[in-house]
């Protein structure tokens, strides 16, 4: 396959808490060195998008030296946590911004979904905006209507295509921009994380027809999302940025397991340096893992239907408590501290002791059922009916959706809760 998309060196420069570049001494500055032929003072100076530190620098790169190619045909998965630069490298590739340094090459026509309703003229009507987008595109009139009634038949806006886009829902201003990006014949079709805004069966819709694209029609996708069970089906190989930089890249089921194990770290906090613990001591709980079950490797975020395990370590210096039947009970809680589940050896008949100073106990839970959204863990120990070790948030950790049913349809509107496995008929 030939190569369709080159990022050579990209980077994006931003100035923070000011409108533009920033102070006239600066623009001054800049315009002096450009005429002498020299570089760009300030390129020197700027430190990495790290948004979670306060940093000693006005200046941040949201993009540092990204190198990649993309091949004709090929489905690119951008990943990474929020503000690690995936949506400024598409904007850069779509060319609604320009790069500090570096330069992108491209062979023939991107059409871009960054934002709900980007290209989308609120005044005129869902119709008007297929034309529009279309010449946008540099497509002839005729080329347009021999689409026209494809891409509203997909888009599922009929009764109001004639109606002005301003009136709209988000969701049908999604449907309507997708339905025209895909159908419009790009070479390159740039798609950001919009289509989380869509119903279950528009993302089916909208996955199945970017599959068609790349494999039937033979043309590239590039991809962010944070549904990892979407990047999986669609990509073909992927890309993780973090603070601006490439981390990682290559096939797309190795890379989605890379960021699954590294990003949010917080499978594996200390506990023994918890003060805000009860219980009389006699056992305490020193480390929780999370621990995927097909590769036997610590894990720091979940996707639904995974096979887990929580393993418990503890330490005891009382040898009086060996042989002594223990409970342990894990209970979890979502946003605003609400109850959703817990896990309980005493509930499901297993029989828990120790006889050593130094150990660990396994929760396996072979197809693990939370839904999406970050999640909080209460640790109890009892010994004998008494407390032992209490600690009210022992863990915290991040479930991604995915189709839990191999139904094709997972959880859209991304609430939080548990999947039960059923059937009807």
């Amino acid at each position: 396959m030939s190569v369709i998309l080159v990022a050579s060196n990209l980077s994006k420069q931003y100035r923070l808490g000011l409108v533009g570049t920033g102070t006239l001494s600066h623009d001054l500055n800049r315009w002096f060195s450009k005429v002498r032929g020299k570089e760009d003072p300030f390129l020197k100076v700027g430190e990495i998008n790290d948004r979670s530190t306060k940093g000693n620098s006005d200046y941040v790169w949201a993009l540092k030296d990204i190198n990649f190619e993309v091949k004709r045909g090929e489905v690119l998965g951008i990943i990474g946590k929020n503000g690690a630069g995936k949506s400024t490298l598409l904007k850069i590739l779509s060319r609604v911004t320009s790069p500090t340094t570096g330069e992108i090459k491209t062979k023939g026509r991107i059409a871009s979904l960054l934002e709900v309703g980007t290209g989308f003229h609120p005044e005129l009507t869902g119709r008007e905006n297929i034309y529009l987008n279309g010449a946008i595109l540099g497509m002839t009139k005729s080329e347009i209507k021999s689409k026209e009634e494809e891409i509203i038949d997909f888009s599922g806006c009929e009764r109001y295509i004639d109606t002005p886009v301003k009136r709209y829902s988000s969701g049908m201003r999604v449907r309507l921009a997708f339905a025209v990006a895909a159908h419009l014949e790009p070479d390159i079709l740039v798609v950001d994380e919009v289509l989380a805004v869509g119903d279950a069966e528009f993302q089916k819709k909208a996955i199945g027809k970017m599959q068609d694209i790349s494999k039937g029609e033979g043309r590239t996708v590039l991809f962010v999302s944070h549904n990892m069970d979407s990047v999986r089906k669609l990509c073909t190989r992927g890309i993780i940025l973090e603070h601006g930089i490439i981390k990682a890249e290559g096939e797309i089921n190795r890379v989605v397991d890379e960021y699954l194990n590294n990003e949010l770290k917080s499978s594996s906090k200390n506990l023994e340096l918890i003060t805000d613990r009860t219980g009389n001591g006699k056992l305490i709980a020193t480390k929780i893992e999370i621990i995927n079950l097909d590769t036997n490797k610590v894990i720091s975020e979940i996707v639904s239907g995974m096979s887990i395990k929580f393993r418990i370590h503890y330490k005891t210096l009382d040898t009086s408590i060996f042989d002594m039947p223990i409970t342990i009970g894990l209970t979890v809680r979502g946003r605003n501290g609400a109850f959703v589940t817990v896990f309980n050896n005493e509930m499901v008949g297993n029989e828990l002791c120790v006889n050593e100073n130094l150990g660990f106990f396994d929760c396996i839970i072979h197809k693990f059922p939370l839904t999406y959204g970050e999640f909080n863990m209460r640790l109890i120990i009892n010994i004998e009916n008494q407390n032992t070790d209490k600690i009210e948030n022992a863990l915290s950790f991040f479930v991604h959706d995915s189709d839990f049913y191999n139904s094709g349809v997972n959880n859209a509107n991304k609430r939080q809760g548990v999947y039960v496995e059923h059937q009807w008929s």
